[in-house]
């Protein structure tokens, strides 16, 4: 059989979730166990374009409203850039102000939820922050946190890397955890009861049966590497932009440059060469 594809392409795990609605009801009720269940969502962005495939800095997101009417926006990121975490609020904002039309009662708002997969480490900052892989975050008082306005507005995220390495207890969660990290390895996961987990494995192999689906997830990665390597070279002009002028000011030896600019000692050595010339 053909390797299997990765969940955490986008492209892969909207085909995955978008198109199995119960679920993605699963994945949601699982990834937040302390909150009530829902029963059914509606997917309001079943398709995805060709141009979302390639377009720079877009992320395929699941969008969901529930028999409620409270609204999910769903979705995984392999790429960390600074921006993030605003796009994920302008996004649950628009769509919490999309919810009334002109004249309708606030009443009828109904909550907001964000989902956030994230395949890398986010918050390292304190041994606290390296020991927690799980948050959410809604309107509470920065003095009396007990106190809040609801969470009609929510951001979950979960960062599954730190979640896989600091173990997460047994659960539905664990589960999830285990499949978004470790898919290919057969033995891992046949060591999985969780029965919504075993559906998205099922769904992971149909999916990478078929050659259309696998051409156009290579599509999606490519223009991700795409990306990653346009900021990287846009990143590299930077320093070294910063190390030439630093060099023209004839103050500081290579090493103090290399240290102020990124760049490697003999990098500067070869842009002081080059200007020297």
């Amino acid at each position: 059989m053909s390797e299997l594809l990765d969940p955490t392409n986008d492209y892969v795990f909207k085909r995955l979730f978008a198109e199995a609605p119960d679920l993605l009801v699963d994945l949601i009720n699982d990834l937040r166990p302390d909150l009530p269940d829902i029963a059914s969502v509606e997917i309001l962005n079943p398709n995805i374009e060709a141009t979302e495939l390639t377009g720079k800095y877009i992320i395929l997101d699941v969008l969901a409203r529930d028999g409620d009417g409270h609204c999910y926006n769903v979705e995984v990121q392999v790429r960390r850039y600074g921006a993030w975490h605003k796009r994920g609020l302008f996004y649950l904002a628009r769509t919490l102000g999309s919810q009334l039309s002109a004249g309708e009662d606030y009443q009828e708002l109904r909550a907001t939820v964000g989902l956030h997969l994230l395949d890398f480490d986010l918050f390292m900052a304190t041994d606290a922050e390296r020991g927690q892989a799980v948050w959410r975050f809604e309107m509470r008082d920065e003095r009396q946190p007990d106190v809040s306005l609801g969470n009609i507005l929510q951001m979950n995220l979960i960062e599954l890397n730190k979640a896989d390495r600091l173990g997460l207890p047994e659960g539905p969660l664990r589960a999830w955890i285990i499949f978004f990290k470790h898919w290919q390895e057969e033995l891992t996961m046949a060591t999985v009861a969780h029965e919504p987990v075993k559906k998205a494995m099922s769904r992971i192999r149909e999916l990478s049966a078929d050659e259309e689906t696998r051409r156009l997830a290579f599509v999606r990665e490519r223009a991700l590497r795409d990306e990653v390597s346009l900021l990287n070279d846009a990143k590299r002009e930077g320093r070294e932009e910063v190390a030439r002028n630093l060099i023209k000011m004839k103050v500081l030896n290579d090493a103090q440059i290399a240290e102020a600019s990124g760049l490697g000692e003999a990098e500067v050595k070869a842009l002081r060469s080059e200007l020297e010339h």
